[in-house]
Formats: C-alpha cells, structure tokens, sequence
C-alpha cells in the first residue's frame, strides 16, 4: 500500500486524486492532506479519509512534507507558492507526483539538481504521455519530444481577433475544465510555453528537439518520435484520472480509472502547426528556458500578475504575454542561482509588470 499526501487537495488535480483513491482504499492510503485556504473542504476530506495531518497554506505544506512520512507527494498546487513543497519532498526522499510544474519551471536546475532518477513523475497529461512513449526506447533513440495543444478557445484566432477577447471567453476552454490561471494560461498558451520548459527539465531534451503541434481533439496527449522514424504516441480520452493514477503508483497501471477510447466509432484526429504570430508564448517560453537561471521565473511571476489584471479589466488579452515579454527583456539574472535569487527575481518582476500594466 503506498502513502500519499496530497497538496492541494481542494483543487481540480487534488478532488480527481481522491477520487481515484476512494475507489483504490486497499492500494492507496491518504496521510497529509494540504489546501490553500479552504478549510471547510479540507475537514470534509479529513473526515472521509481518516487523516490526522493536515496543513493551511504553502509554508505549512512544506512543514507537512517534511514531518509526514508518505511514499508519494502528489504536489497539486497553483502557482510558484509550490517551490518550496516540491524542494521539502526532493530533499526528503520523497517520490514526487508533480502536477504544480511552475515549482519545476521557476526552480530548474534546483529542482532537477536535487531530484534522483525516477523520482519525479509528471502529473501533467503532457508529460506523463511523453514519460509513457518514452519506455519504448532507450534515451539514446529519442530524436524529438512532440507536445500536443488543444489550440484553446481561440485556435485560428488573429492576433486582432485576439484583443478584443473578454474574461469569459477565456475561461471558456473546449476541453478541460481547470481553474481561472490555468484556463486563462491554455488560452494565451503560456501553459503550453511552461510545459515546453518542463519537457526540457525533465527529460533532459533540448529545446530544439522540443515541438508543439495543436490538436483540438486532446486524444493524442503527446508523442515521441525515434531515430528510426518511429513515433510512440499515448492515447486516451481527455481524463485526469490517469495520469493522476500513474503519479500515484508509477510505474504500475491502475485498472479501471479512465474509459478507454471506442474504436468500433468512427472519429477524427486532426494536427496542425501552431501560430506563432497570434500566440506568441511559447517561442517565449523557448528563449525563457533557454536563458535559464531565474529568467522563468520573471516569466511565470510577470505571467500571473497579467493574468489578474486581465481578469480585473485592466490588461487586454494579448497584453498579457506582452507584458510577459517586456518583463523578461527587462530582467537581469543574478550571477548565482539560489532560492533567495529566485524569491527575489519573482518579486521584481512583479512589480515590474504590475507598473508596466499600470501604463497600458
């Protein structure tokens, strides 16, 4: 039977995990349950699950990691405010489930200096596709990683079209139901620039040998193409569950979580090239992680302050990744990488970007 605790438990990726184990009682134990602030819920689960740890905010998470013995560390939370969970469950030898890829992007060389072989396994259904495909092939015969994109609510949108989009419509996402940054993120497509950032940390890929194609189906969740010419794609209906699943027990298979695709249907699966003049994140996101050092996290800090400006009215929509990348131009990396470095890079560009929206 294996451990898990769970930050952010409250959420999307957190609710689908229990959901998972409330139907798997005899292989998976909760031992730690962590939330941002919604303690109603938070004893809600307690209560279901018989567990006596829990924890309120990002620095009790990390506490909670460090004091509560689990096997797996299923790390849901929103935003930067993972990093330090993610380091805690690094440093104590933890297998991480990682679903918060900010605490990966903003920590980079941290995070992955510090990480064991195997021990972190991505959640993003992305990543897991790509961690599954990858087993068909030594890491010598890997020619190129190929990320999926569902395109969002705006695919074959002009970059015109694009500045007049509203709130609503952003969160109006043709296939997952996430929340308000993540949503808003899979629409601008920085979380689709993040994830190329994550595949590149992860998988020890360069960025060159990393492409997005857009899929609006989100079948096909990602692909790896051999240097034979062969190219191992994982397919599945868009659920959670089962990367969720495989986090949980990696590198074995839970049986029954998901509903497999039905091939007796006839259906189509359609693949095209991303614009990268209507969406200009991920090509950012590209020169991002390429600069490495505390450049992505400038870029994720910048991203989550246009990101409520944008939903408070006072950003346009194509002024966020703008404001992203005037944030990062104006950025210069500290001449050694800490987590102090990092703290302090992300409150610079937050208020960089913050005085940036203020004059758009």
């Amino acid at each position: 039977m294996r451990r898990i605790l769970i930050l952010g438990s409250t959420g999307s990726i957190g609710t689908q995990a229990l959901d998972v184990i409330r139907s798997r009682r005899e292989r998976f134990e909760v031992v730690g349950l962590a939330v941002g602030h919604d303690t109603e819920t938070l004893a809600a689960q307690a209560a279901e699950f018989g567990v006596v740890h829990t924890a309120v905010g990002a620095d009790e998470a990390e506490q909670l990691v460090r004091d509560v013995d689990a096997d797996v560390v299923l790390n849901g939370i929103t935003g930067s405010v993972g990093l330090g969970p993610t380091l805690a469950a690094l440093e104590c030898g933890r297998t991480l489930a990682l679903a918060n890829k900010e605490s990966l992007i903003v920590g980079g060389e941290l995070v992955s200096r510090l990480a064991a072989p195997g021990q972190i396994v991505p959640v993003d259904s992305e990543h897991s596709a790509i961690a599954q495909a990858l087993r068909a092939g030594a890491p010598a015969e890997v020619r190129r990683l190929v990320l999926t994109a569902s395109g969002g609510p705006f695919r074959g949108s002009t970059r015109d079209e694009l500045s007049a989009v509203t709130p609503a419509e952003a969160l109006a996402h043709p296939t997952w139901d996430m929340g308000r940054v993540v949503t808003t993120n899979s629409a601008t497509l920085v979380n689709k620039g993040l994830e190329v950032i994550e595949a590149h940390l992860l998988f020890g890929v360069d960025y060159d040998a990393i492409d997005v194609v857009v899929h609006p189906q989100s079948i096909v969740h990602s692909m790896v193409e051999f240097v034979d010419g062969s190219t191992i794609a994982q397919a599945s209906p868009p659920d959670m569950r089962l990367p969720i699943s495989l986090g949980l027990d990696w590198p074995h298979r839970v049986g029954g979580v998901g509903v497999p695709l039905d091939w007796t249907r006839a259906q189509t699966w359609t693949f095209e090239p991303l614009d990268e003049t209507a969406f200009p994140a991920v090509a950012l996101a590209g020169q991002v992680g390429r600069a490495g050092s505390t450049y992505p996290a400038v870029f994720n800090a910048a991203n989550e302050q246009a990101v409520d400006a944008f939903h408070e009215g006072r950003l346009s929509f194509t002024g966020i990744v703008d404001t992203v990348s005037a944030t990062v131009d104006a950025h210069d990396a500290p001449a050694v990488l800490s987590r102090e470095a990092l703290v302090d890079a992300e409150s610079w560009a937050r208020r960089a970007a913050d005085a940036r929206i203020a004059r758009a």
